[in-house]
């Protein structure tokens, strides 16, 4: 079952509104079976609206259509749509009572435009908007549907998920499709390609592997199609069983859980604290942990020592050593570990101190060049990495191998 998804909105398209509609419908399509061939995105305009439904019809039994629908003369989607499929405009009750509700709760008195909103094409099955007072229509032409939805995103998603999947799926026979993505960190694409390329080559036919890399991460999506759901969930997780065997050092979760998520619940789990002492990375690593729910149960603090007055000062990091060895050093970089779990009396602690960019590189240390440490009970531990030439890349690959030292090292 294929679908097309068309976004109305000449805000859309000048950039004033960034259109996330059309991710979320797609993610929501694919969860139910149905595959989308095409988003568009288009202006107000009635020429454009019927050119695209023409269109596509040619490509998807399915068309979803957001945007359009509020009561000022700019919003033209209704009514193109009643010209589109030979309809007039009628008063629907229920709608208006819904307008009448909405606008009693906010104390205000309903106009004559908002009374429009009660208006709607006669051949469509009007589907009730309960957050907002522009009502959705299901079309069905030549055995194919067309839905018109608010381009408001929370009255768009409640209908989508409580009226639109399920009057889809009842309405159409559809096979079932199962995604899972795998997490992994610490590998490029091309390697991590090559690494896998074997077990990749021996996936069942009826299901495909898609790379999804970002700075630092590289998302593995197993997508499984057929008839019989559990089926299909049963294969999937045995091939990523096969994968664990593979790559088990770099894959820190699923479905795209994040890693400080990951190591929030290892430390919770574990009863362990943790601290930070960052150099390059300018506190982004304390950041990222405190960005969890609840992170105050197991992170105690960070000392951004971005000088090497601080790193002397405040972590106890000798002078003379970084005169020998440079603050770029496995020594260092060891010295500013322990200080900061000594210092803020954690079990974990992590350190960086690295070159980011785009200045400050040497023919010894080019720009990239970070070390990482993390000291704990026993010993400390500590990798050197060449990330590349991007300031901002360079920053969030040190934050993410800093974070994997960490789950590696609790997961032991």
């Amino acid at each position: 079952m294929k679908a097309e998804i068309i976004n109305i909105g000449d805000e859309l398209l000048i950039g004033q509104v960034v259109n996330t509609n059309a991710s979320w419908m797609a993610a929501q399509l694919n969860k139910s079976g149905i595959s989308v061939v095409q988003t568009t995105t288009i202006a107000d305009d009635d020429e454009a609206i019927k050119n695209t439904l023409d269109q596509a019809f040619k490509r998807a039994e399915i068309v979803l259509i957001s945007g359009g629908l509020g009561p000022t003369k700019d919003d033209i989607t209704k009514k193109t749509l009643a010209e589109y499929f030979d309809s007039k405009l009628v008063f629907h009750e229920p709608a208006f009572e819904q307008v009448k509700k909405i606008f009693a709760a906010r104390r205000f008195s309903v106009s004559e435009v908002n009374r429009r909103q009660a208006m709607i094409p006669e051949k469509c099955k009007p589907l009730f908007n309960k957050n907002g007072t522009a009502p959705g229509m299901w079309f069905e032409q030549d055995g194919k549907v067309v839905v018109s939805m608010p381009g408001v995103p929370f009255e768009m998603k409640a209908m989508m998920e409580e009226q639109v999947i399920p009057a889809i799926i009842s309405h159409f026979q559809m096979e079932a499709i199962v995604h899972k993505t795998v997490m992994t960190t610490g590998m490029p694409e091309s390697m991590l390609a090559e690494k896998i390329g074997d077990w990749e080559n021996n996936l069942p036919s009826y299901i495909k592997l898609a790379y999804l890399p970002q700075p630092g991460i590289v998302r593995l999506r197993l997508s499984g199609r057929g008839d019989d759901r559990k089926k299909l969930e049963t294969e999937i997780q045995k091939q990523i069983e096969k994968l664990k065997l593979l790559i088990p050092e770099i894959i820190f979760g699923y479905d795209d859980v994040s890693i400080e998520e990951v190591i929030g619940q290892l430390l919770l789990k574990s009863k362990k604290t943790v601290s930070t002492a960052e150099s390059c990375t300018g506190g982004y690593i304390a950041h990222l942990i405190t960005g969890i729910p609840g992170s105050s149960g197991y992170f105690e603090g960070a000392v951004v020592s971005y000088s090497n007055r601080i790193k002397t000062e405040l972590l106890g990091v000798p002078a003379e050593m970084i005169e020998k060895h440079g603050a770029v050093s496995r020594e260092v970089v060891i010295s500013m570990a322990e200080g900061a779990r000594a210092k803020l009396k954690t079990d974990y602690s992590i350190a960086v101190s690295g070159i980011a960019g785009p200045d400050g590189g040497t023919e010894e240390k080019p720009v990239g060049t970070v070390w990482i440490a993390l000291a704990g009970n026993g010993d400390t531990k500590t990798q050197l990495f060449h990330f590349g030439e991007h300031r901002g890349r360079n920053i969030r690959r040190s934050a993410l191998a800093a974070l994997n030292m960490l789950r590696v090292e609790l997961t032991e």
